[in-house]
């Protein structure tokens, strides 16, 4: 059997047929292609948060409250748990001897508008609050000037940090904004740091911000639940000062002996493990929806295979007449099938790859990718939908008699 031949003749058909073929291509290409950007996409954004949770470093944990988890987990209702006070984190940060570095912080809002002078930002920056060792615990990286001090925290100094995109907006024509007066809230702020620029995350800009000391937060707006943030110099001691920090802050929240937990402490191994669980639940939807689309593209092209059949009745019974097997017109029609899903899928595959880094650049997802095992994985479906709809086409041809062939009209 000449497989060359048999190729060559299903390219000589498929040229025939030019518009119903790039009519069967477009369907095979547009469920690959949502198959392979759907998932492309999904490993994006995924990445995005992961880089966005590296930023914290493996050597950090978080104590918050189990109010911010509320609701289902692994089927069980959790009970609604009171916030954590600021009280509670003094408490904690005053008591805490193990061996790493404790931070308590909250947010103010997301939504503050600044000014300087005639100038004003739109009304979607973000304002954190913390003490003096927020942004070592954090990974904050100041550009120039400094961080304010344990005293100007505790005495509620109306000074802040800001994020490069801040700057940009405020201070025209490369303006130093050290020491210079921004108002927020109403209130006017003494600048006295500017952040590292640090890019967009997710959808949101991570240089859209200020950063306060958390005394003073509370004289603008006393928040209902804070955040304590620990980091460990020594990753090895992470799980025994995790313990530590569990007995000491049940304690102060006074939870009963042998009673649930009312705060939750989390680190990053615990964040990753959840994103790729939900990650892996998307990645299954979005598989469901290709596979859908893909269903109906080859009950397409089997029709279209079985009418091709129907109009070369008279050409398969003169091949069969001059001495081609069964298998060989079998054949030849399984590769024509296979090689239109080839064609759409080599197509979705490149829609896929471009609609899914879209998806990701569009997010803050960084840099192209690259999702080989996407692309492999929607040629390989590709040329099992082209083998499943040639197959009864194919059947068909290879059964037909001859003599009742040439007789078709």
């Amino acid at each position: 059997m000449n497989y060359l031949h048999l190729l060559h003749e299903a390219l000589q058909s498929i040229k025939s047929n030019l518009l119903r073929v790039f009519l069967t291509c477009a369907i095979i290409s547009i469920g690959i292609s949502s198959l392979v950007g759907i998932l492309t996409s999904i490993d994006g954004i995924k990445s995005s948060i992961s880089d966005s949770f590296s930023d914290l470093g493996s050597d950090i944990y978080t104590i918050e409250s189990e109010r911010n988890n509320r609701g289902r987990s692994s089927g069980i209702r959790k009970k609604n748990q009171p916030p954590i006070k600021y009280i509670e984190t003094k408490e904690f940060k005053k008591k805490y001897e193990g061996v790493g570095l404790v931070t308590v912080s909250t947010l103010v809002t997301r939504t503050a508008e600044l000014k300087y002078k005639s100038e004003t930002t739109n009304p979607n920056v973000s304002v954190e609050s913390g003490d003096e060792n927020y942004i070592s615990v954090k990974n904050i990286i100041l550009e120039k000037g400094r961080n304010f001090t344990k005293i100007e925290n505790e005495s509620g100094v109306f000074v802040v940090l800001i994020g490069s995109e801040v700057k940009s907006s405020l201070f025209k024509n490369n303006e130093d904004p050290i020491n210079k007066y921004i108002t927020a809230r109403g209130s006017k702020f003494r600048v006295i740091g500017l952040l590292e620029e640090k890019g967009s995350s997710f959808g949101g800009s991570g240089d859209n911000r200020l950063i306060i000391p958390i005394e003073t937060a509370r004289k603008l707006r006393p928040s209902s639940n804070y955040v304590i943030n620990i980091k460990v110099d020594d990753g090895k001691n992470l799980s025994d000062d995790i313990d530590y920090s569990t007995y000491l802050f049940k304690i102060l929240r006074k939870d009963p002996l042998g009673s649930e937990l009312s705060f939750t402490i989390k680190k990053n191994e615990s964040l990753d493990s959840e994103l790729d669980e939900i990650s892996g639940y998307l990645k299954t939807g979005g598989f469901a929806i290709g596979i859908i689309t893909l269903l109906g593209a080859s009950i397409g092209l089997m029709n279209i295979m079985l009418v091709s059949v129907t109009e070369r009745t008279r050409e398969i019974g003169l091949r069969k007449a001059v001495g081609a097997t069964p298998k060989i017109i079998k054949y030849q029609f399984l590769i024509e099938s296979v090689l239109i899903c080839q064609l759409g899928g080599l197509g979705g595959v490149i829609l896929g790859l471009l609609f899914g880094n879209m998806v990701t650049i569009y997010i803050g997802g960084g840099s192209f990718i690259m999702p080989w095992l996407w692309m492999i994985t929607g040629i390989l479906i590709s040329t099992f939908v082209g083998i499943l709809s040639g197959y009864i086409p194919a059947r068909k041809a290879s059964k037909l008699d001859p003599i009742e062939a040439l007789r078709f009209e």
